[in-house]
């Protein structure tokens, strides 16, 4: 019986107890997208030694986990990645008890943005390894060496990017084409500016027509009429032809910081005729646009009324150079009692005008509006058919964005009776007959335009 009971002893003795089972994440990052079509890139380099590493603490429990984690063509200063936010969607599924990397810069260059994975490393007890600094982040001698690498890793990313802007700095001053949209006129051939005729003929014509009509809206207006396009094959627009108009890349010149070197490509307008370009431009144009304030009436001037039948007359205050815009209540005007309980009784000009106008071109698309409108174009155009007057409703949107204020408020009288405004929406009742009229000028103006 001793000897049993002595024999027992030993085997207690010697008993080991179980291992804990720690499963290990590995996740590898580059910052672009070179080489990583080769058979084995930088990737499967890092990889691969993550997975030696956790084979070598296979003794401790450490088992690499199936899944990958792979962020190819991702910088470090973001914590925006697909893989690194599937990694935390695991993490916190508590999925992973080991986090592992080749290099801790692989997880992050930026020390604000470690810190918020420390929190959710600690927040889930996951413990965090780099395979060539190797330190435990649970330790504070791990923290502090953690903080001092990720310190050096931000430094050494501030410093890449300063070199990136110098050298761009640099190449800009040289006249070189450093990328971004390609200009109308150009296409980009081996990273340098090359001219397309077609497109550059189109460019001059924009000067040259420019300086002749001297306004960009009908200078839209007339190359939407001829069906020109834009680079990237869209009508053109006011903000589109105003950009091109101060493009200095059209002098044969490039532009970094406000200041202008000569370019490597060719020009395609004279510097002449670029500077009398922008005089126009910047010399008038807020003069243009007040005297077209001042001369324009309240796009719904005589249109407009309160839900209790109040007319509503425009007015408008000043601070400093600014203008504001409203559309009153006759009894806010008179200083009647009854205003102040009078729901809606000032409105901004701007809210209610494009409120009216955005109802107005959903309403002319409504089918029974359509059929008033084939009624009324039939009566000055007979042999005009449903599909031409449907297809010329259609392009009313078109038309009204390269209208200058005077037009529109013409378009406008001929297509609303009336404007009433409530709490609960905008109520507007349509001329059936104005855009019967409107429709027939379109038409014969697209008439005039293929006979040309």
């Amino acid at each position: 019986m001793r000897h049993s009971a002595n024999h027992t002893t030993a085997r207690g003795e010697n008993a080991k107890l179980p291992v804990r089972r720690l499963r290990c994440a590995i996740y590898t990052r580059k910052s672009s997208e070179e080489g990583l079509e080769q058979e084995f890139n930088s990737l499967d380099a890092q990889r691969e030694a993550c997975a030696a590493y956790i084979a070598s603490q296979r003794a401790e429990g450490w088992i690499a986990l199936p899944t990958e984690y792979h962020d190819g063509g991702f910088s470090g200063s973001t914590l925006e990645r697909p893989a690194l936010q599937r990694l935390l969607g695991d993490i916190d599924a508590g999925l992973v008890d080991v986090v592992v990397v080749y290099k801790i810069d692989r997880l992050s260059r930026s020390l604000m943005d470690f810190s918020k994975l420390v929190e959710v490393f600690d927040r889930n007890a996951v413990t965090f390894v780099s395979v060539t600094q190797s330190f435990n982040t649970t330790t504070s001698m791990g923290r502090l060496t953690l903080n001092i690498l990720l310190s050096f890793a931000q430094f050494e990313r501030e410093v890449i990017g300063e070199r990136i802007r110098d050298k761009f700095a640099a190449s800009r001053k040289r006249g070189m084409w450093m990328g971004g949209w390609t200009p109308l006129g150009y296409d980009v051939v081996n990273r340098k500016l090359v001219v397309n005729e077609a497109e550059a003929d189109l460019v001059r014509r924009i000067f040259a027509r420019f300086l002749e009509l001297g306004s960009v809206t009908l200078l839209v207006r007339e190359l939407r009429q001829d069906g020109a396009m834009t680079k990237q094959g869209r009508p053109f627009d006011k903000g589109t032809v105003y950009k091109l108009l101060n493009n200095r890349v059209y002098t044969g010149e490039v532009v970094h910081k406000g200041i202008a070197y000569p370019g490597e490509h060719q020009g395609l307008v004279k510097p002449a005729i670029f500077e009398r370009v922008q005089d126009i431009l910047a010399g008038n144009g807020w003069q243009r646009a007040a005297a077209t304030r001042r001369e324009t009436p309240a796009l719904l001037k005589g249109l407009i009324f309160t839900g209790s039948g109040r007319a509503m007359t425009p007015t408008h205050t000043r601070k400093g150079s600014r203008l504001y815009r409203y559309y009153v209540s006759t009894d806010v005007v008179r200083g009647r009692e009854k205003a102040r309980t009078e729901p809606l009784a000032r409105l901004p000009a701007d809210l209610i005008e494009t409120a009216t106008v955005r109802e107005v071109l959903r309403l002319i698309r409504s089918p029974e509006i359509i059929a008033q409108t084939i009624e009324a174009v039939r009566a000055e155009a007979p042999d005009t058919s449903d599909g031409e007057i449907v297809a010329i409703l259609d392009q009313f949107w078109g038309l009204w964005a390269t209208l200058i204020p005077a037009e529109q408020a013409r378009v406008i009288r001929l297509l609303v009776e009336r404007v009433v405004v409530r709490p609960d929406g905008v109520a507007i009742t349509l001329h059936a007959a104005g855009l019967g009229q409107i429709a027939h000028e379109m038409l014969s103006l697209d008439s005039a335009k293929r006979a040309a």
